[in-house]
């Protein structure tokens, strides 16, 4: 649920916006800015809205409070009539998140507060993560210190003050929008906005009016004019995502813009200069899709002057351990359910795991196993059973295929997954389950198995489960 702080004074407001928005947002009311420091010195809230046009005793002192609001941590979305339009857009390049209008467009705003919890996520400082090495920790939270990912950040770094457009590459999950606010944040441009647009999420029929705005009567069902995204972004950064998704037609749309410098809001003639820095992203291969004549060669050079691709989790596992704390800390946090470490069987799980997923699979994990957590410290029942599953498939211990001892070694292995999954991933009651300690069923599916230990290993096995009656023969 994202906790929203709404500063007005017009009390019919909250029970309306909290209707139309739904239970996916809890709404706090204030109206006065004592109320606004409350909410803010006790992180009671994720974002901010302030409403520009409330009764104020002077509007310049709306307009104060306001730009003290956009210093905070929480980032904070400016509400404002056609009236005081381009005094939201003032504080938007002051600080503030974003503006919206009043009355607002209740699909916009959810959009926008998403966006904006998002924005604070990233803001808030997580004290109790480990420092990060000094090549990395300037990259907007980018974490890991593997010579891949060393790579992506010296990229970051190269084109951060270029003004060429950057085209950021991998697969789903792997963070290419965390890299295009790196570029955003360590260049020039890091005060002004940094707007993000997922070109997949957007239908085809208001992709255009989206981008490049609209004036009043453009097409059926426009009641006033808007500004596009290319328009809000101002002098920062517009981050195009999933840029394979577009039409051809918008993309014939959108190479024109990039040549020119310049667009015009649908329903006008007037050209509006293109400030933004533009950055792209994609999952897909574009140079197989301009092959394959779904993707214009001509914008494929065009946006792809500079490339970043990020890799694949798989790729760096060694990254694994420091990410999955960085996110045991974040997550610890915002749950407020203190976790001190991760235990050193679940970490080794998680590093064999192939993440196909990549990183929001192990973000979506972690967070998971905070909540299903008993006490401090993150152990192997925990993780999903898919993991520890994949875990206890990958093992190998070197013997014949088609031995006895293999086949023996195979039947145990089947018979402790088995027991764990009946046991809902609970490692101790498995073992009770197969008469058998604890430590040895770590032995059995762990994949590092010390080969001095297999006949002791092996013995153990046979004798506990004789001695429980399980076997016979």
């Amino acid at each position: 649920m994202i906790r929203v702080g709404l500063y007005s004074q017009d009390c019919t407001l909250q029970p309306l916006l909290a209707s139309a928005l739904g239970k996916e947002f809890q709404f706090f009311f204030v109206s006065d800015e004592t109320g606004i420091n409350r909410l803010l010195s006790t992180g009671n809230c994720n974002v901010m809205i302030f409403d520009l046009n409330s009764n104020h005793a002077s509007l310049q002192e709306g307009i104060e409070c306001a730009r003290r609001m956009t210093t905070s941590q929480v980032s904070s979305v400016i509400m404002a009539d056609d009236r005081l339009r381009s005094t939201a857009a003032e504080l938007v390049r002051q600080g503030a998140y974003g503006y919206c209008h009043r009355p607002p467009s209740i699909r916009d705003l959810r959009i926008m507060l998403r966006r904006a919890n998002e924005n604070s996520s990233l803001k808030q400082p997580l004290d109790a993560t480990p420092q990060l090495p000094e090549s990395t920790s300037d990259c907007d939270r980018m974490v890991g210190a593997s010579p891949q990912m060393q790579h992506v950040y010296y990229l970051v770094r190269s084109v951060a003050n270029i003004n060429a457009p950057v085209l950021v590459t991998g697969e789903s999950g792997t963070g290419k929008e965390l890299v295009a606010r790196a570029i955003h944040s360590l260049g020039a441009r890091s005060n002004f906005p940094f707007v993000a647009i997922a070109c997949g999420a957007i239908p085809e029929t208001l992709i255009e009016a989206e981008l490049f705005g609209h004036e009043k009567g453009a097409f059926t069902g426009t009641v006033g004019s808007r500004e596009g995204y290319f328009e809000q972004a101002g002098d920062g950064s517009l981050f195009l995502d999933e840029i394979g998704d577009l039409s051809l037609y918008t993309q014939v749309k959108l190479l024109r813009v990039l040549q020119q410098r310049e667009f015009s809001r649908l329903g006008s003639n007037r050209l509006i200069p293109l400030r933004a820095r533009v950055i792209f992203a994609t999952h897909k291969n574009l140079a197989e899709m301009v092959a394959q004549g779904t993707f214009r060669q001509d914008l494929y050079y065009r946006i792809n002057v500079m490339g970043v691709e990020v890799p694949p989790l798989q790729e760096h596992s060694e990254d694994i351990p420091q990410i999955a704390t960085h996110f045991l800390r974040h997550y610890s946090q915002m749950y407020q359910k203190p976790m001190q470490d991760i235990e050193p069987d679940a970490l080794a799980m998680l590093q064999r795991y192939p993440w196909p997923g990549n990183v929001r699979e192990l973000e979506n994990v972690i967070q998971r196993a905070i909540i299903l957590a008993q006490g401090d410290i993150l152990q192997v029942e925990d993780l999903p059973l898919n993991i520890q599953d994949e875990l206890i498939a990958s093992i190998d211990d070197g013997l014949p295929i088609g031995s006895f001892e293999r086949q023996l070694r195979d039947y145990k292995i089947r018979l402790a997954a088995t027991a764990i999954r009946e046991n809902n991933g609970n490692k101790t009651l498995a073992a009770r389950s197969l008469c058998i300690s604890r430590a040895y069923l770590h032995r059995l599916i762990r994949p590092e198995v010390d080969p001095t230990l297999t006949l002791v290993a092996n013995s153990e096995f046979e004798e506990s489960a004789l001695g429980c009656g399980t076997f016979s023969g």
